[in-house]
């Protein structure tokens, strides 16, 4: 079988210095003032790992360097270079990447990036070949990932032994980056592709809004406020779910950020993952809790546009005082399905195993699976 593989390197360098994304070269340009690092790689080899066993009898094909071939040489699979390309890689690369694949006729193409990333694909290929995203941008809310890294690269290994038998078409979708960053969610279908039909490893395309009515929302959001105690740091997470606490306090939070919230008052606002540890450092850790909420439809937690909250800032908050808000319609959307933690460290993620308590209204809350 042949198989094109390809590593968008910038993908997800936006998240932690709170970007929202890495599109444009201004904002990589920015993103690398603010310190951040490429974890794409990282990301990508969690997944090739997966399947390396499995990969001998095929022919993979991909851009040197950073853009695939070093990663999958590293992991023991053999490459045909498709090209090399330029020192700092831009849309142009995965669009030629995937346009060369095409050409070669490979029967799977996976991928690592983020809605950017598919989107450039998508324009290429779509439905034409069947492929697999490995997660490992900031903005993941198009339906041609894999849950998590491992997950995907499991997907590659069970496709590898025969044991995928149907494919069906998934969105692909993209916001505006500067939009979402002035806290305005502008999304659009930019196409679908070619995905294995499997729910035990693929991703739903994220669905929008805190679910449910506006009267469940504002009683969710002044509860929550209720149960906020004195002389406790809170990090408020991101979405318009946990926006409406900040509305309830009267404060003026970010939508598509962290803020932190100390006595009724902003502490921080849209903060990066070096100012979150900054704040929590700032406080014991009894009084350090974390506000978030869930992708409506996906179920993650943790690794879907909350980036900020790295594993080191989640170690540093206590369990039992990290508080997940969701409407009951948005629990609804998940059809039984566990909640999903992709924090980008598979022992935490372990950890984070179990359940978790979710409070849905006032007084009212549900016991929710994490896997």
């Amino acid at each position: 079988m042949k198989i094109g593989f390809l590593i968008n390197p910038v993908a997800g360098m936006g998240g932690r210095v709170a970007l929202k994304g890495t599109d444009g070269e201004d904002t990589l340009r920015r993103a690398l003032e603010l310190g951040a690092v490429p974890m794409a790689g990282v990301r990508a080899g969690e997944a090739v790992k997966e399947f390396a066993a499995s990969a001998g009898g095929c022919r993979f094909y991909s851009p040197s360097g950073a853009m695939g071939a070093d990663l999958l040489r590293s992991c023991g699979i053999e490459t045909e270079l498709l090209f090399d390309p330029s020192e700092r890689t831009t849309p142009a690369d995965t669009k030629r990447a995937a346009e060369m694949m095409l050409a070669l006729g490979v029967g799977l193409v996976v991928f690592a990036g983020g809605d950017g990333t598919a989107r450039d694909i998508c324009s290429v290929i779509g439905e034409s070949i069947p492929v697999i995203g490995i997660p490992a941008g900031v903005k993941i809310h198009s339906g041609v990932y894999a849950k998590r890294p491992r997950d995907a690269g499991m997907l590659v290994n069970k496709l590898l032994l025969g044991r995928v038998k149907r494919f069906a078409a998934a969105e692909v979708v993209d916001i505006d980056e500067e939009a979402f960053r002035d806290n305005v969610v502008r999304a659009r279908l930019y196409g679908y592709m070619r995905i294995p039909d499997d729910r035990e490893f693929m991703q739903d395309r994220k669905s929008g809004g805190s679910g449910g009515s506006a009267e469940e929302a504002a009683n969710l959001a002044a509860f929550a406020a209720l149960s906020m105690k004195p002389d406790t740091l809170y990090l408020i997470g991101s979405g318009s779910t946990t926006k409406q606490l900040t509305d309830r306090l009267g404060l003026d939070g970010t939508l598509l950020g962290v803020d932190a919230v100390m006595n009724g008052k902003l502490a921080g606002k849209d903060l990066t993952e070096a100012g979150i540890k900054e704040l929590l450092s700032s406080v014991e850790s009894s009084r350090r809790s974390l506000i978030i909420t869930v992708i409506g439809g996906q179920g993650h937690i943790f690794g879907r546009g909350n980036q900020q909250l790295s594993p080191e800032v989640i170690r540093m908050i206590p369990r039992e005082n990290i508080m997940v808000i969701a409407t009951p319609a948005k629990m609804a959307q998940l059809f039984g399905k566990s909640l999903i933690a992709d924090t980008g460290d598979s022992s935490l993620d372990e950890e984070l195993r179990g359940y978790l308590p979710v409070i849905t209204g006032h007084a009212r809350k549900m016991m929710a699976k994490v896997s």
